[in-house]
């Protein structure tokens, strides 16, 4: 049994230690920065180092087993698994880039990136399915503060990179594999379960609008350095003096409950959740305790009709049997509703299950195939130097999940307007994004990259409280990680099949080579620009699905949000 921590101050440690994991939970982001010396140094082609790419998400997403786990292990085991599992992938990726260990085989390598990356599932598990059973009525909010965070990640290592290990890929390597670990293992016994906080103290919400404004602070602040230490040529005093301040801007957050236990507030009517959903252990209790049960007749209308089933069945012990049910003496199971707490066979049998699974599919498989492809995007364009273009689709990342969490959040509440239609938003806007791509028409190109990286974050904070507001937080691990399958589903089929074939294609073109000794650079907007029309058309459909979606999931969310505040579904509370 999981022990739960009391008052009001441990939710938010819990809050601000998760941001630093959030933060190390996105090394999967970081393969840009080292696949270069992947290709150079192991002599891989385009193709095989898309299928790197391809081992890179399904690590990073396949979270299947942590969450099934994260109902029955504690918080600190789960990171502890994931920090071990950083080690040891990024390790043996350290061994092959440093020379280290010579003729290390390309599959042994492919595993070892999986390992490795897979941490990235286990430490956001812990992070998240903590924290949103922690703020159960701002589940949106939170979501989009801890992913928002996970976006920043890879201008984080992409800081570390530039300025502290100065563009090594084999000292960047070693960090992941030493460094995450280390502070896994700090922060294991601040992220635990803890009482829920209330969503009516006033003081939350300002405490909610602190963390948003540090971390987009802290956005900005990445950005512009990034961008500085690319145009100039910065000391190592002033190199390490920037690094120091972004370590303080990511202990922002901490700043809450220290400022609780400097200034405590009065307790207020309903400072906790504890009348109404008890603690956060009850959302992972056995199934025993889940049942939905409901009266089949109301005692008014057993009363009136007694007569009439005495008069047509005759049977005596059945009529006593449904009297029994009316009064409530005795109680039969019913299917979830939506919004209730689902088990993961009750929900896979869901066609919203599926349209949210194929919606988010689309959205995040097209993005990563970007993302995964950026280095090379920018090359084909005739960029010297890809580490603005990573920094600023980490950035536009970073906006769109936090400001899907925010936004969505906000509507959902004013209007009651299913977090959906903002998937159906942003896929509109990739499939521009797409096209921009495919023009290559010369300054398009940042400011393409900016866009697709904010439509590509708005999937992650708008599919999260999504899964939690029409499946349950009971099973939520299990859930969010099965709809982050669609991540390296995508990047297998539109980067790993579609990307990194139209490439080397068109590399042995321009080199009259053929495919198979296809080792050379790929120029010009041909090298990709297939591949843009065939994401654009998925966008498409997406957009299309999530239309169907959002008017199905209507009802529920209107139901979920009336008057204007989340109503917690009874089955949350047993």
């Amino acid at each position: 049994m999981v022990n739960v921590k009391g008052g009001t101050r441990p939710p938010w440690v819990g809050l601000g230690a998760a941001v630093w994991v959030q933060i190390a939970s996105g090394n999967a982001y970081t393969f840009p920065l080292y696949s270069h010396s992947l290709k150079t140094v192991l002599g891989f082609n385009q193709r095989q180092l898309t299928m790197l790419g391809v081992a890179n998400d399904i690590g990073e997403n396949v979270g299947l087993v942590p969450g099934i786990v994260s109902n029955k292990l504690a918080p600190w085991v789960v990171l502890l698994i994931g920090g071990l599992a950083c080690f040891f992938g990024y390790g043996v990726l350290w061994l092959a880039v440093s020379e280290t260990v010579t003729s290390i085989p390309y599959w042994l390598l492919w595993i070892a990136l999986c390992i490795g990356t897979n941490s990235s599932a286990w430490l956001t598990t812990a992070v998240l399915v903590t924290n949103m059973r922690n703020f159960p009525v701002n589940r949106g909010t939170v979501a989009g503060i801890l992913k928002g965070y996970g976006g920043l990640s890879g201008a984080v290592f992409t800081e570390i990179y530039s300025v502290l290990l100065r563009n090594s890929s084999s000292e960047l390597l070693l960090f992941l594999a030493i460094g995450v670990p280390v502070l896994c293992f700090i922060m294991m016994y601040f992220i635990r379960p803890c009482t829920p906080a209330s969503g009516d103290d006033s003081a939350e919400h300002g405490h909610f609008l602190f963390a948003q404004i540090a971390s987009f602070v802290l956005g900005l602040y990445l950005l512009s350095t990034t961008i500085l230490d690319d145009m100039l040529n910065l000391s190592p005093l002033i190199s390490n003096t920037i690094v120091a301040i972004m370590v303080i801007l990511i202990m922002a957050p901490l700043a809450i409950p220290i400022k609780m236990t400097l200034y405590p507030s009065r307790p207020s009517r309903s400072e906790t959740l504890d009348n109404k959903a008890g603690s956060s252990e009850s959302l992972i209790q056995g199934e025993g305790n889940a049942e939905k049960t409901e009266p089949l007749l109301t005692p008014v209308s057993s009363a009136i009709n007694q007569e009439s089933f005495y008069d047509d069945d005759g049977n005596e012990s059945e009529v006593a049997m449904l009297l029994a049910e009316g009064e409530g003496a005795i109680k039969r199971k019913r299917r979830p509703r939506r919004g209730d707490d689902f088990t993961f066979t009750e929900a896979i049998v869901k066609a919203d299950f599926w349209l949210l699974f194929f919606v988010y599919f689309v959205g995040v498989g097209s993005g990563v195939t970007v993302l995964n492809n950026l280095a090379q995007i920018g090359s084909a364009q005739g960029l010297p130097d890809t580490t603005i273009l990573l920094s600023l689709f980490s950035f536009g990342n970073f906006l769109g999940r936090l400001g899907g969490g925010v936004v969505s959040e906000y509507f959902v509440r004013l209007k009651t307007l299913p977090r959906t239609v903002w998937m159906t938003v942003t896929q509109t806007i990739m499939i521009i994004t797409y096209l921009l791509f495919s023009s290559a028409i010369k300054g398009t190109l940042y400011p393409a990259t900016a866009l697709l990286g904010i439509c590509y974050g708005v999937q992650f904070s708008v599919m999260i409280p999504t899964v939690s507001e029409l499946f349950g937080l009971r099973n939520f691990g299990l859930f969010f990680n099965f709809m982050s399958l669609g991540n390296p589903l995508g990047a297998l089929l539109f980067s790993g099949l579609l990307a990194g074939y139209i490439y080397d294609n068109e590399a042995a073109k321009q080199h009259s080579l053929h495919l198979s000794d296809s080792t050379v650079a790929c120029l010009g907007p041909n090298c990709f620009r297939l591949t843009f029309y065939a994401l654009a058309t998925v966008c498409g459909i997406g957009v299309m699905v999530s239309i169907v979606l959002t008017r199905r999931i209507k009802p529920v969310y209107q139901m979920l949000y009336a008057g204007g505040s989340f109503r917690l579904p009874q089955s949350t509370n047993q």
